[in-house]
């Protein structure tokens, strides 16, 4: 796991090393353990570096084969190097470390951009093709690892986050008023390849995307399962596919043990990381280590969920360890989260996944989490009528389900300046949720939150909550192959038992029955949830800054309307309003973005 950034020069003059020394330099915490820079002319590439396989010099980055004519930067993680390394060598190639960076390298050599179609992990790759004069960039097929790009007239810059590109100047750092529509509407997700900044865009997820010296440019996606029942499948009965899942997660899970230092676990109490600990305790891995954090309760509402944690981790003898939070650190510990993200992020359990990898990230260097499982696998309260539904009424009933705000009460939030003249978020979701390759209401509805939600919500959160402490976390849930068998799952398994069938079914066999038949939790923050208290008086006073005056996103009126009524303010699947708005005014402010 790193940090990686660069730039290509298109218009006859050398790549700017200055700007990417200052761009790497603002990803130390994502690879605290080195740094490398290479330039060839014409494109210049950086890297930070946490030691996780090969932790040899050998691996070190930027990787440059002289006799291959390639150069690459890597972010990730491949899971199957070892048995590609035994591949590429029976067809005739060397090697010259034992970590994965090279064998991704090597495969481009010998499949050339077909590469990806036989890497099994989590990746962002930037290769240099020098023989060719071509940049090869490509991003994992569930978009865990980032990949943030700005072009102008003549060059384009790349990282691995968002305030690195800042930090290299020269970036259109205006509002880009159709993401804004997105983030009011969607609990604060705004889809690839759009950023809230109008000069800044990522690589979606499974897409390769090849880069001339003259800057044309031209992208493939290389992955999208379809939604639909596999005929070779259809003798299948509920056990049958309890058993295909089942082989298929405890694979995932194996898969992600590959590491030259310990691997741990979050462990939050709830199904999906408890039956990580509990498929690795019965892979044999001994003396595990687990973690959980909790805060203040408010108003009835737990803080913490130690109850079910505690129960895992007597269960299988772990090495575990809790932190708790008092109200009293959230604002210092909010502000860091926010300094952390890429992009605004307004899940209130942002703030407990910095502080929780902070904790872990004293003990281990790589730790399995549970994220993506109720995506995959239906396991949101709002799946459930969809499985009743029509195919084309989806559209409809998810936007009920899950907007935060509709069409006209954005234009009643944003000021006449950034607001457009469409709905660009229903029309974005329902392009989606019509396309072809899925076969039923639940099918396209579990299609779009995997692959169009999640990269840009629960993923990017690990991903940059994680490495902000140089904490490397790998999701199970996100396996390509399992991710494939269940979109091929008939939806009726997935929903029942309330949501995540399938898995409650496996997880019986494996962890106590009260622990799989729980209420489902989040990681709960009441304080961020509630915004009140001190975090009131944090969002209070960004919104009231003179920079936020300035900028002038939002309508007063509206913004009064919320502060006087806390009830107004909550909105879909548990988000709040006033939180969102006061949120991208805080990460703007926190990145000097003016």
């Amino acid at each position: 796991m790193c940090g990686i950034s660069g730039e290509a020069r298109f218009d006859g003059t050398r790549a700017d090393a200055d700007a990417v020394a200052r761009m790497t330099a603002a990803m130390q915490s994502r690879g605290p353990d080195g740094e490398g820079a290479w330039s060839d002319g014409w494109v210049a590439l950086g890297h930070r570096r946490l030691t996780v396989i090969d932790l040899s010099e050998a691996s070190g980055q930027p990787m440059v084969r002289e006799d291959l004519g390639l150069a690459l930067i890597f972010n990730g993680c491949i899971y199957n190097y070892p048995e590609l390394r035994e591949e590429l060598r029976a067809a005739g190639h060397t090697f010259r470390s034992t970590g994965d960076t090279e064998v991704a390298l090597v495969a481009y050599a010998h499949w050339g951009e077909d590469f990806v179609d036989h890497l099994v992990g989590m990746f962002a790759v930037v290769l240099v093709d020098r023989r060719r004069r071509r940049l090869v960039l490509a991003r994992d097929r569930l978009g865990i690892k980032p990949l943030y790009l700005a072009e102008t007239p003549g060059a384009l810059r790349f990282a691995s986050t968002l305030p690195a590109l800042l930090r290299g100047g020269g970036v259109d750092t205006g509002i880009d008023p159709v993401a804004l529509h997105h983030y009011l509407s969607w609990h604060s997700i705004v889809p690839a390849p759009r950023t809230v900044l109008r000069g800044v865009r990522k690589l979606p997820p499974a897409t390769v995307r090849v880069v001339e010296a003259d800057g044309r440019s031209r992208e493939r996606v290389y992955w999208r399962p379809d939604y639909v029942r596999d005929p070779a499948r259809a003798g299948m009965d509920a056990r049958d596919w309890q058993e295909a899942v089942g082989d298929a997660l405890r694979t995932a899970v194996r898969r992600r043990l590959v590491a030259d230092v310990p691997v741990g676990v979050l462990l939050s109490g709830g199904l999906d990381s408890s039956m990580i600990v509990a498929l690795l305790a019965e892979a044999g891995q001994q003396h595990l280590r687990t973690f959980s954090i909790g805060f203040d309760s408010r108003g009835g509402e737990a803080g913490d969920e130690f109850h079910y944690s505690d129960l895992v981790a007597r269960h299988y003898g772990t090495d575990h360890q809790r932190l708790r939070l008092a109200d009293d650190d959230l604002v210092p510990a909010v502000r860091a989260a926010v300094h952390a993200m890429s992009e605004p992020m307004g899940s209130h359990d942002v703030v407990a996944f910095h502080l929780l990898s902070e904790q872990v990230a004293a003990h281990v260097r790589v730790a399995q989490s549970g994220q993506g499982a109720d995506e995959v696998f239906a396991g949101y309260a709002y799946h459930q009528p969809f499985s009743d539904l029509a195919r084309g009424d989806i559209a409809e009933a998810f936007a009920a389900a899950f907007f935060d705000r509709d069409h006209a009460e954005l234009n009643r939030v944003v000021a006449p300046a950034y607001a457009i003249d469409r709905d660009a978020s229903r029309e974005l979701f329902a392009a989606d949720l019509a396309a072809p390759g899925a076969e039923t209401a639940l099918d396209a509805a579990l299609r779009l939150d995997t692959h169009l939600m999640l990269p840009d919500d629960p993923v990017k959160r690990v991903d940059n909550m994680s490495m902000a402490w140089g904490l490397e976390v790998r999701t199970p849930f996100l396996d390509q192959d399992l991710v494939t068998l269940a979109a091929a799952c008939p939806p009726e398994h997935k929903v029942a038992s309330g949501g995540k069938g399938v898995l409650k079914e496996i997880a019986r066999e494996v962890l106590p029955a009260e622990v799989v038949d729980r209420p489902k939790g989040y990681f709960p923050v009441p304080a961020l949830r509630n915004v009140d208290g001190a975090i009131r008086d944090l969002v209070v006073e960004a919104l009231r800054a003179p920079a936020a005056r300035e900028r002038g996103l939002f309508r007063t009126e509206y913004v009064a309307g919320l502060l006087d009524d806390p009830e107004q303010a909550q909105a879909a699947a548990g988000s709040n309003k006033l939180w969102q708005l006061g949120l991208l005014e805080i990460w703007l402010q926190s990145h000097d973005v003016r």
